[in-house]
């Protein structure tokens, strides 16, 4: 296994095993270096990038809509995906794989009023 693999398995074993709140921070943190700044900049871009419907149903009360990796990929612009895939230290299709998985479940913890939650 490369150190690659061992990073974004050492990263998919600290977001399933976080709490939720420990995985909005691990988020925030790895976000930080982007420019996208955090999870509230992500999930920004989101809205903007036409996933405002995902978005919304994970900010609301009501079930997680999901997001597929190429809609993230759509949304994103390929300098940030390429900066999310450095930081969290796996090929990008990973990256987007594993925030396609985590990232509903992330802003609904992150946002118990309808509004992420400053760490």
């Amino acid at each position: 296994m490369g150190l690659l693999d061992q990073l974004g398995s050492s990263l998919k074993s600290a977001l399933a095993s976080a709490a939720a709140g420990d995985k909005s921070a691990l988020i925030s943190t790895l976000l930080a270096k982007t420019n996208l700044g955090d999870l509230q900049g992500l999930v920004n871009q989101l809205q903007q990038g036409g996933l405002g419907d995902q978005v919304k149903s994970w900010l609301g009360d009501g079930a997680n809509m999901k997001v597929t990796p190429e809609q993230l990929r759509a949304a994103l612009n390929s300098d940030q995906v390429k900066q999310i895939a450095q930081h969290f230290g796996v090929p990008v299709d990973d990256a987007l794989k594993m925030l396609s998985e985590h990232l509903p479940g992330i802003v609904d913890q992150a946002s118990p009023n309808g509004k992420i939650q400053s760490s």
